[in-house]
């Protein structure tokens, strides 16, 4: 939970036995249903001010914190009590790549190695101190970034991760669908064909649909390293796969004591627990990020592309894992748990599983539909 949390502003999506999908308030230690009032995540992020809207509506007591997060995990779930849903619905799930010079040396050494882990350790220490010699520090986009853009072509190594890394325009892709993400304590899914693959902890923005930044939450972008290094055409297949997208726990909308100074400023903490014994910590700290976040989201909405149901982007990270796991770096094991974290947002955790093992996703936005108009929550959208 937040560091903050009774100063917080929090929302939630529940499964609630019997009835489907509900939004829920985190009061204190309860979770207020308000549904009735916003029978979407959506419609609630497109308020005007989404906090104060959520905080004066009433709705009624349907479980305990407690109870619901530690029924959230798939192994021991007790199908009869509610558990929690990754917190956006009807949103587009978009992600922004390379918005950090530490990811920018990680895809430059995928694509030159084609996804061989190995070659890349043996690439590491040539393409890492142009890296860190020539790009640290640039603002994409700016003159100087265009002269060392220049040098490069003129090396001979210009790269499409260079490109979108210190160039104008930023990666922002699609990372899942509409209702197909995954919740806190639910497994996340890694295809069993990978044999290089991470975690990839963010911190994740709500847009609403006139693109205001609304509120964050957390996210992990797991990622198949080896699919991506053998064709950046392979982006699809490398990050949108069944359980492969996560987020939560909760939502946190901005009001009077949260913002986007405060996401700027957020130092987002990894941990792996493996089966094995294995583990490993890392830090991503949003004040390395190459481009501001309010410039990412530009790129994702506005004339040229807009969002009816409004958009969650993750803003990409700094860690890439190269610590030994098993003599080849590092790469997921089934059982692995993973914890995303940051004091304002709190703690994503998810079991990592094979994607072809994981639930099928099958609650789309038609099942949505016929859901809220079983209802009868249809005709409350304001």
């Amino acid at each position: 939970m937040p560091e903050d949390r009774e100063a917080a502003t929090l929302a939630a999506r529940l499964w609630l036995p019997g009835e489907g999908p509900a939004i829920c308030a985190l009061r204190g230690e309860r979770l207020i249903d308000v549904t009735r009032a916003f029978p979407t995540m959506s419609a609630l992020c497109a308020e005007a001010d989404p906090a104060a809207a959520l905080t004066a509506t009433e709705g009624r007591d349907v479980a305990g914190l407690a109870e619901v997060l530690a029924n959230s995990r798939p192994e021991g779930r007790d199908a009869r009590l509610p558990y929690l849903l990754a917190p956006v619905d009807l949103q587009a799930v978009k992600a922004a790549g390379v918005t950090f010079a530490v990811s920018l040396l990680e895809r430059l050494l995928e694509e030159r190695a084609k996804g061989d882990p190995v070659a890349a350790e043996a690439l590491r220490a040539e393409v890492g101190d142009l890296v860190a010699g020539d790009l640290s520090g640039l603002r994409p986009g700016s003159p100087e970034a265009e002269k060392v853009r220049s040098v490069l072509l003129a090396r001979g190594l210009w790269s499409q991760y260079l490109e979108v890394g210190i160039g104008p325009d930023a990666e922002i892709f699609t990372k899942a669908q509409p209702l197909s993400a995954v919740g806190t304590g639910m497994d996340c899914g890694v295809l069993a064909s990978s044999q290089w693959n991470n975690p990839e902890p963010e911190v994740v923005l709500i847009v609403a649909p006139d693109g205001r930044v609304v509120g964050a939450t957390l996210g992990n972008d797991v990622n198949l390293r080896d699919v991506e290094g053998r064709s950046a055409l392979l982006l699809g297949r490398a990050k949108d796969n069944n359980a492969s997208c996560a987020i939560g726990p909760f939502l946190r909308f901005f009001d009077a004591g949260f913002g986007l100074d405060d996401i700027r400023r957020a130092e987002v903490t990894l941990h792996v627990q493996g089966p094995d014994g294995y583990a490993l910590e890392a830090l991503s700290s949003m004040r390395q990020i190459s481009r501001d976040p309010l410039d990412l989201v530009s790129q994702m909405i506005g004339p040229h592309h807009q969002y009816p149901d409004g958009a969650v982007l993750f803003l990409g990270t700094m860690f890439a894992p190269t610590e030994e796991r098993d003599g080849q770096g590092f790469t997921h094991r089934d059982g692995d748990i993973v914890s995303v974290s940051t004091p304002k947002l709190g703690a994503l955790v998810n079991r990592v599983a094979r994607a072809e093992a994981c639930p099928s996703w099958e609650f789309g936005a038609g099942a949505l539909m016929r859901n809220l108009a079983g209802r009868g929550l249809l005709g409350v959208f304001r």
